[in-house]
């Protein structure tokens, strides 16, 4: 049966309404729909080169002046009360409050605020806001696992781990060895001479700001420098905890740009014990919480489970 020219004018016309009434619709709908939370880009990845990390480094702005006072006080009781009693496992390890990490949340926040006080969770509102992540300023396991994620991926030990590859340990011969006193209890420490220039400055730097680190000889002395990586494997298989969370199982020490350091130890435990109560401790000292507040100008950035353990950054690794 034949069509008109007229009806086949008038159907053509009535489908390209409907199409354009389907896409007015399909427009205004994707308009509302929230946006999903950003994803770090495969940027963030990128290792940086090398001339990018011999310059000057940068810090993380000024902490921002505040009466610790004035935000929000519901936020302010809510992290006040999961402080000490919040259980989670940042680490895969179970644990009993956030008080630990506390010295280098501040940092990241940019207060100087304490934790339980409103102007913290003013603070928190702020980097949830800048993170796009719901806003209430209130201490999450969800706000820790992405600070911890910011703050990781700083370090280009963890950028090249992030692409499974285990940098290989540099020669023995391009290694320096520490001078009198500067390993703890005496003991041998071998760094790349340029990671031992930045300490140095940044231990004289301390010292020089507070008494209270200078007074103990201890402080700040490096009791772990390079490890080779066939030392960490004996140590690995003798103690059976390459976990990944107290051992790592390719360790940024075969770089000899990381170091364990003496930032003090709770009675009964070591300098570099992970016990709970141990990491503590550490957290409180003022050896400690000037490193997670200045270790970064001078090239330094933490593993956030180990306050004794830092990384220069001003070589590839």
């Amino acid at each position: 049966m034949g069509i008109k020219p007229s009806e086949a004018l008038r159907f053509l016309g009535g489908l390209a309404a409907v199409v354009i009434v389907l896409g007015l619709i399909a427009l205004r709908v994707t308009r509302c729909t929230p946006a999903p939370a950003p994803v770090p880009p495969p940027a963030a990845l990128a290792i940086p080169p090398a001339t990018a990390l011999a310059r000057p480094f940068a810090r993380l702005p000024a902490v921002i002046p505040a009466d610790c006072a004035l935000g929000p006080e519901g936020a302010a009781a809510a992290n006040a009360a999961s402080l000490s009693i919040l259980s989670w496992a940042p680490y895969r390890r179970d644990e009993i409050g956030w008080e630990t990490y506390v010295p280098l949340i501040a940092h990241e926040l940019r207060t100087a605020c304490p934790p339980q006080s409103p102007g913290f969770a003013a603070a928190l509102e702020r980097w949830e806001q800048a993170q796009r992540v719901p806003v209430d300023g209130v201490f999450s396991e969800d706000d820790f696992q992405r600070l911890r994620g910011v703050i990781e991926l700083r370090r280009p030990f963890v950028q090249i781990s992030a692409k499974r590859i285990c940098p290989t340990a540099p020669a023995p011969e391009t290694l320096e060895a520490g001078r009198p006193g500067e390993g703890y209890s005496g003991k041998p420490v071998l760094l790349r001479p340029a990671a031992f220039a930045a300490w140095r400055n940044m231990v004289a730097a301390a010292r020089a700001a507070d008494p209270r680190i200078g007074a103990d000889s201890r402080n700040l002395t490096i009791f772990s420098g390079f490890r080779s990586p066939e030392a960490d494997d004996a140590r690995c298989l003798a103690d059976g905890n390459c976990d990944g969370v107290v051992r790592a199982t390719c360790s940024p020490h075969r770089t000899g740009l990381a170091m364990d350091i003496y930032v003090g130890q709770a009675p009964g435990y070591g300098p570099d014990s992970s016990a709970d109560a141990n990491r503590l401790f550490m957290s409180r000292t003022p050896t400690y919480r000037w490193l997670a507040a200045n270790a970064d100008r001078f090239g330094f950035l933490p593993y956030p489970f180990e306050p004794w353990h830092w990384e220069w950054t001003g070589e590839q690794p």
